[in-house]
C-alpha cells in the first residue's frame, strides 16, 4: 500500500518543481543505471547505450522516464536467457525517436494500448511487484515534454517502448 501511495504521489508530481534545463541524456541514463545497479548486477543484464542527445528537458522526469522502463525491462525478463536491453535514439527531422528494447517475456499485441493506463497489470502481484503505475508515468512524462510513446512487442521475443521528444527544446 504505501508503494501505491508513493507512486501515486510521484505521478501527481510530474513536471511541477523541476525545472527545464539542457543536459546530456547520456549522463541522466548512466545516474539512472547507477541507481539501478543491484538490479542491474542481479539479472545479469548487459545493457547498451547509443550516443544520446543533449536536450532542454525536465531532467528529473526523464529519468523517471528511463527508470521505468530499465525496471520494466528487468522485472519482465526471461529467467533462462541473459537480459539484454538497448537504448538508442535517431534524430527524424523535428523530434528525436529513443528506442528501449528488450529481449525479455514480450506483451501480447492486444495488451499494447492498455498498458499506459493507471493500475493497468498484465500479471498477478505474486508474479510480478509492482503498483501499475509506472508506464501511465512514462506516458504523463513524454506528453508534459510534447512528444508521444508507443510499444512494440510479441510475447517471448521482447519489448521495445518507443517515444519521441520534440527537437524545438533541444539545443545541440
Amino acid at each position: 500500500m504505501r508503494d501505491l501511495i508513493d507512486d501515486l504521489l510521484e505521478y501527481s508530481r510530474v513536471g511541477k518543481k523541476d525545472e527545464i534545463a539542457n543536459v546530456s541524456l547520456n549522463e541522466i541514463v548512466n545516474n539512472v543505471l547507477s541507481d539501478l545497479k543491484p538490479r542491474i548486477d542481479a539479472s545479469r543484464a548487459s545493457i547498451n547505450i547509443d550516443s544520446l542527445p543533449v536536450m532542454s528537458v525536465h531532467p528529473r522526469s526523464i529519468a523517471l522516464l528511463f527508470q521505468n522502463l530499465l525496471s520494466n525491462a528487468i522485472k519482465f525478463r526471461r529467467k533462462e536467457e541473459p537480459l539484454q536491453i538497448r537504448i538508442t535514439a535517431q534524430r527524424k527531422n523535428d523530434h528525436y525517436q529513443f528506442a528501449v528494447s528488450d529481449n525479455g517475456i514480450g506483451i501480447d499485441p492486444s495488451q499494447h494500448n492498455r498498458i499506459f493506463g493507471m493500475f493497468q497489470r498484465l500479471h498477478n502481484y505474486k508474479e510480478y511487484e509492482g503498483t501499475g503505475i509506472g508506464l501511465a508515468h512514462c506516458q504523463k512524462i513524454v506528453q508534459l515534454h510534447g512528444g508521444k510513446i508507443w510499444v512494440e512487442s510479441e510475447p517471448g521475443k521482447g519489448t521495445t517502448f518507443y517515444f519521441t521528444l520534440p527537437t524545438s527544446q533541444n539545443e545541440e
